[in-house]
């Protein structure tokens, strides 16, 4: 089974509106999909409207939620206030980390952290066969 942590970015889009093709993830077999505390509350201060949060609150309520883990001061190339989310997929031990961000983990994308391989949100449905 695939642990898939979703950065804000892409709960925020998958929320944004009813028809995202985003939430196909939400549908994927074998997948547990995985949000910190952190995360969900940056989508939650970014979601504008009513219904947007309806969406999003919806959604949240197929995830794992896991809390906050300790910042490893050590995790280089990660501006800083990015590094919780990359923490938080490596300590909840999810294989992937999910992002649309190009500024925080373009060059990241399709690399491996500390176990943890980064992709866009098209490349893992891709790798999925979606």
């Amino acid at each position: 089974m695939d642990r898939v942590f979703l950065d804000a970015n892409v709960l925020f889009s998958a929320a944004y509106r009813s028809d995202s093709g985003l939430r196909c993830l939400w549908d994927l077999p074998d997948t547990a999909l995985v949000v910190s505390s952190y995360a969900l509350e940056e989508a939650r201060r970014n979601c504008t409207d009513a219904q947007h949060r309806k969406r999003l609150e919806a959604l949240v309520r197929s995830l794992d939620v896991v809390a906050n883990p300790p910042l490893d001061p050590e995790l280089d190339g990660i501006p800083p206030s990015d590094r919780p989310i990359l923490q938080a997929a490596v300590s909840s031990q999810c294989g992937f980390l999910v992002t649309g961000d190009r500024r925080a983990f373009g060059a990241h994308f399709d690399k491996t952290i500390r176990g943890v391989r980064v992709l866009k949100p098209a490349f893992y449905l891709r790798l999925r066969g979606g």
